[in-house]
């Protein structure tokens, strides 16, 4: 089965996400706590924000540092083909509604998506002089 192996892969990174959830929770209450013992707890409060706003930013300042560093170099695709994927690698939603719609389509009426596979597949043609 195709989806078998992404599917694993989407349960994986939720189990992942989930764990790390977990303990960013774990850690803001032990930091809380902590602070607790030699502050007010609203005090305490306030720097357990403060201390993950702090992080959250780090955090945001680190991947945006390292999107600028692997800009890629702009290509202008030429065939249907090369458009789409480019346009599915820029937007991967409009790409998963756009492949929704095609199964649609093609449950709907094959033929119309025979016709759509054989654009996607023909090469583009190049006039001769």
């Amino acid at each position: 089965m195709f989806g078998r192996g992404l599917v694993k892969k989407a349960a994986a990174a939720a189990v992942v996400a989930a764990c790390a959830f977990v303990v960013i929770v774990a850690l803001g209450a032990t930091e809380f706590y902590a602070l607790c013992l030699v502050l007010p707890p609203l005090a305490a409060a306030a720097l357990t924000a403060l201390t993950f706003a702090i992080l959250a930013l780090v955090t945001a300042l680190i991947y945006l540092a390292r999107e600028d560093e692997e800009e890629e170099e702009e290509f202008e695709p030429t065939g249907l083909g090369e458009r789409a994927f480019a346009l599915f690698r820029q937007r991967p939603i409009l790409g998963a509604v756009a492949a929704l719609a095609g199964g649609f389509i093609f449950l709907r009426n094959p033929a119309l998506a025979t016709m759509v596979a054989a654009a996607f597949t023909e090469r583009p043609q190049r006039r001769r002089r």
